[in-house]
């Protein structure tokens, strides 16, 4: 069929052409946001959940839901090799600046612009990278310490404050979180807690790997009081069948009942592997309706096509040992696997793979789901390590 008219996008944070099984969720955030436009107490979010689900088309339609309630917005996605405040400097510059430039000058605002331009000089020595380019007097004695755990919240107090001023709320969005230090992670935590003490109009929305859970907690003992944890999880099959049906039948096509748990099966309902699968489909297809004969040829393709690409990059991230211990995992299944197991498949003491496990928990490849298990983050690797190494080397 035309691939132009081809409805299905399968990309990182791509919106589907239909948007199912997400409306708890998205529900959850509109009463966040409705409560903290208010000046009441809200509890921020952080979606959890595996590589492929959906959390970051999330996060943008929160944004977006945000926008037309009229929130300062802000969305930033944490990678591994930037600091947490060369990261919200500019964002929040942004931010302050619009609130600035309202018809009234207004003081709260002016501070919070001193506030940060003093909180970048104390992060400067760190940070050399941030550059705020603002012709302001810096607030002396505030946010410079250059503690970040102290002096974070005292910016979130003075924006919260300047937006409260101008009858504005803010939402801050953050996503790939499990890669903030645990330094950072502490002083995000930390201000949101500031700020929900104050009742000041902020908001936090953030998304990451299962282990943002374990990671907040172990950072700050009250972090489970202050959000909310959403399991963003594969789709039923209900849900998955309406992703992919939904957006041919708007162009006059179908797929038959056996392609769609053809589709469901390989896919196991992961949403981006139903974008993927569902984009095959279609360009394969001659016409309706695409049946399961079809599917299974698209699954040759889509599956091709991952191991190129979105599990490809992943793997060329790993030492030649990281692999090694991966393929061990696979050996045994998806999992979630007794770290012994592995060490066992490996032929190795748990011990000595210990710091393995480890490295790959924080380059977001595993993680834990229950203390001494081990689980791929990324749906269907396992299948992946052993197509690209057909056998296990002990």
């Amino acid at each position: 069929m035309d691939p132009v008219r081809n409805p299905f996008v399968p990309g990182a944070g791509t919106p589907p052409p239909a948007f199912m099984g997400r409306d708890e969720v998205l529900e959850r955030a509109r009463v966040a946001l409705g409560r903290a436009q208010l000046g009441r107490s809200a509890k921020s979010q952080l979606l959890v959940g595996l590589r492929g689900v959906g959390k970051t088309v999330l996060l943008n339609r929160i944004q977006e839901l945000a926008e037309a309630d009229g929130f300062s917005t802000l969305f930033i996605e944490a990678p591994e090799n930037k600091s947490l405040p060369a990261l919200l400097v500019p964002q929040l510059r942004r931010m302050l600046l619009a609130l600035d430039r309202a018809e009234n000058v207004n003081e709260k605002v002016k501070r919070a612009l001193r506030v940060l331009k003093s909180f970048v000089s104390g992060v400067r020595l760190k940070v050399d990278e941030i550059e705020l380019g603002l012709e302001i007097e810096a607030e002396r004695g505030a946010a410079d310490s250059g503690d970040l755990e102290a002096d974070l919240p005292e910016v979130f107090t003075s924006l919260g404050e300047a937006a409260q001023a101008r009858g504005r709320a803010v939402a801050l969005i953050v996503d790939e979180m499990q890669y903030l230090s645990e330094l950072e992670l502490s002083a995000l935590i930390m201000a949101i807690h500031r700020s929900a003490q104050k009742q000041l109009p902020i908001v936090l929305f953030g998304a990451g790997l299962p282990q943002l859970v374990a990671l907040s907690g172990k950072s700050k003992s009250y972090a489970e009081r202050l959000f909310d944890f959403p399991s963003i999880d594969a789709l039923g099959v209900a849900d998955a069948k309406a992703a992919l049906q939904t957006p041919v039948e708007r162009e006059g096509f179908a797929f038959t009942d056996e392609a769609l748990m053809e589709i469901y099966g390989s896919t196991e309902g992961y949403p981006y592997f139903l974008q993927e699968w569902g984009y095959h489909s279609w360009n394969l297809a001659a016409g309706s309706p695409i049946d399961g004969a079809l599917a299974k040829r698209a699954a040759e393709v889509a599956i091709r096509n991952l191991d190129e690409s979105f599990f490809r990059v992943r793997l060329d991230r790993l030492t030649p040992r990281e692999k090694h211990y991966l393929r061990g995992m696979a050996e045994l299944g998806k999992g979630p696997h007794r770290s012994g197991d592995i060490a066992e498949m490996l032929g190795v003491q748990a011990k000595s793979v210990a710091p393995l496990r480890s490295g790959l928990i924080k380059k977001g490849m595993i993680f834990s789901p229950a203390h001494g298990d081990t689980a791929f983050t990324v749906p269907l690797f396992d299948e992946f390590m052993k197509r690209t190494m057909p056998t296990l080397d002990r």
